[in-house]
Formats: C-alpha cells, structure tokens, sequence
C-alpha cells in the first residue's frame, strides 16, 4: 500500500488534469493495489459477516473524480480512495463497512450514512421499539474500544417528527446518521495483517449493522 500513499500524496500536492494525465499510469497500479486489498478485507469480513457474499471488490471502489457542479472548490479529483463494502454494492441503501484511504486523515467507518427519509424512519423505529437492545450494542467491550460511539455530529435538535418530545431515546432518535469512525495510522496501513486488522475492527461493528440492516427484511 506504499504506492498508493505515495500517489495519494503526490496526488494531493498537483491537484490538476494535467499532470494527473500524465501520472495516469501510477494512478491505475495504485487503484488496483487498493482493489486488490479491498478484496482481502471482503474476503476476511466474509468470515463473520455472510451478507457480503459474493461482492466484486471493483464495485465497491468509489470514483477518483470530484462532482464540483455545486462546490467552491473546484479540484478535478478526490485526494483519497474509498470503497464501501455492503450487501448489495455501494448503490444499495444497506448499512455496511467504509474504508478510507488519504495519508494522514484516513479512517474506517461502519452503520449506516445519511439513509434515505423512508429508511432513517425505520430505523428510528425500530431505535424506539428496541431500545434496551441497541443501547447494549452501544457499549459492548469490542464496540468500545474499537469506536467509542455513534457519531452524533448534525443531528436535530428537536424530536423528530412522529416522536414526543420527552421520548426517553431522543438522545437516539435525533440522529440523521448511525455511523461509527476509526482513525487509521498511515503505519497501519503499510501492515502486512492490514486487512485482517480492519476485519476485527468491522466485526466489532457488525453487531450495529445487523440491528440496522433488519429494518429493510
């Protein structure tokens, strides 16, 4: 994975058509050394988590191109790579596992990320049907120590509509997201047992998954 920290870096300093054009052979070694080690990563999560059977790791991959229609910034391309690994592809409205490559700000992430309207209302829910459950997901030792826990940034500030406003899980409820981070170490990275690392992290989150994932059964 050192060539693909070194593009990324590179990448990140030439932010343009040029001389990405011109580095455009570096480039695609770099993606397929990441593809290659998403590969590792499905099969290993595999392992715990069958629901992701059968994905194609070049599905999973996120474009380098930057959607700058409606952005300030207006650089061509993304200064990471990323891929998210979840029953039914990246375009599948299913909590699942992210990985996130850019040297010095990469991380993981597990759950569910911005869901659509139908969607963060079932899961909400199902939050308020089974609270006792999904609160005891949240402070498991392995969840913990892996996560700390959901990121609770953007949330509402007041009760969602369809739930009271002294509900005793609004602390829950008013999330827009149910996701959980892990910063990882550009030295992480470079391990050899990098994938197996990352697959005892995600099924620390699996659990979360699970809970988030049934709501579509």
């Amino acid at each position: 994975m050192q060539e693909v920290l070194k593009f990324l870096a590179s990448l990140g300093k030439n932010n343009n058509k040029d001389w990405f054009d011109k580095n455009k052979k570096i480039y695609t070694e770099a993606k397929e050394t990441f593809k290659t080690e998403v590969a590792k990563i499905i099969a290993a999560c595999n392992k715990f988590d069958p629901a992701i059977t059968g994905i194609d790791p070049a599905k999973c991959l996120f474009r380098i191109n930057r959607d700058v229609r409606f952005s300030k910034d207006k650089s061509p391309y993304k200064t990471n790579f990323g891929a998210i690994i979840t029953p039914g592809g990246k375009n599948a409205e299913m909590a699942g596992y992210y990985v996130h490559i850019e040297p010095g700000k990469s991380f993981i992430a597990a759950g569910s990320h911005m869901p659509m309207p139908d969607y963060l209302q079932a899961i909400r829910q199902e939050i308020d049907y089974n609270a006792a459950e999904f609160r005891k997901i949240l402070k498991a030792k392995d969840f913990v120590a892996n996560y700390k826990e959901l990121v609770k940034e953007g949330a509402l500030k007041n009760a969602p509509k369809g739930f009271e406003k002294d509900n005793q899980n609004l602390d829950l409820l008013r999330l827009k997201e149910f996701i959980v981070v892990k910063k990882i170490a550009d030295k992480e990275i470079l391990s050899k047992t990098f994938a197996a690392d990352l697959a005892k992290s995600f099924k620390a989150a699996l659990p979360l998954n699970s809970f988030l994932r049934r709501v579509k059964d």
